[in-house]
């Protein structure tokens, strides 16, 4: 399915709006993944372990926003974006939102 950051698909003509498709996932931090980010705190660097718990988060909210869309009929989502929010102390969500469009 084609996804896109913006309003419109270049030679691409939408001809219906579908509504808002979305998709999310809520992780958790790992007490290992905690640890270890707490000692490069130190030294500094990049935290590998949530750069990749995020990575696999916006894949898993992305895969679900593309089954919504799918469900509803949509040929691609445009306005794609992502947003996180804090929903407990070691946990975060991930949303994928965007909206559903038919394609001539």
């Amino acid at each position: 399915m084609l996804m896109v950051t913006t309003e419109e698909i270049a030679a691409q003509e939408v001809v219906e709006s579908l509504g808002l498709v979305r998709g999310s996932t809520v992780q958790s931090k790992h007490i290992g993944r905690d640890i270890m980010a707490g000692l490069k705190t130190i030294v500094g660097g990049e935290l590998r372990g949530y750069t990749e718990l995020l990575e696999d988060a916006r894949e898993t909210a992305l895969r679900r926003l593309e089954d919504n869309a799918r469900a509803v009929g949509a040929d691609a989502v445009v306005n794609l974006r992502f947003t996180t929010s804090t929903i407990a102390t070691n946990a975060s969500e991930i949303l994928a939102y965007g909206t559903a469009v038919k394609l001539a």
